[in-house]
């Protein structure tokens, strides 16, 4: 399970929807490692395109913060014995995170640093949601919800770091 919350935006509110019919544990923690690794990606994505030190700065934030989660993640399903499970949710955000990183792919400099900054302005406001609305609540194991809950923090700090970026990038 890596809790690294990373959604498409383009394909969140859909998989929120299918979210909503309370997962199970597995499908929960599959729902996180996807969506953290999908962060990560995005990351990695931006850190190697982008030249603006801001950008550079906030990806590999990004990169660390959900690689750690990822391996705390990781260790609870193995403590637990739980086996991710892929869903319809886990799938339509792995298709949005390949839409993401293609349009991403398109665009260089300013445009580029601009999509990306918007796009995880976007995300982290839909993690939070998924968190507060779908995760949390559905969660039976109290380890594995008290990890989402451990992680929701950070995710909203995230969100801010991302406003600041995108409205300095707005700046130039």
């Amino acid at each position: 399970m890596n809790w690294k919350l990373v959604l498409p935006v383009a394909l969140f509110a859909p998989a929120l929807a299918l979210a909503q019919g309370k997962p199970s544990d597995p499908q929960i923690a599959h729902i996180v490692v996807t969506a953290n690794q999908i962060d990560i990606d995005a990351g990695k994505l931006a850190k190697s395109r982008s030249k603006n030190k801001e950008v550079q700065e906030f990806a590999q934030r990004m990169i660390t913060d959900h690689g750690a989660v990822n391996k705390q993640a990781g260790a609870l399903a193995k403590k637990l014995g739980v086996k991710p499970e892929d869903n319809d949710t886990s799938k339509s955000l792995k298709k949005g995170a390949q839409q993401n990183i293609a349009n991403l792919k398109k665009l260089k400099d300013g445009a580029f640093d601009k999509a990306y900054a918007d796009h995880e302005v976007a995300y982290h406001e839909q993690v939070l949601g998924a968190i507060d609305k779908v995760l949390i609540p559905s969660a039976q194991n109290a380890e594995l919800k008290g990890l989402i809950e451990k992680v929701r923090p950070a995710i909203a700090a995230h969100l801010e770091h991302a406003k600041h970026l995108q409205a300095d990038l707005g700046k130039k």
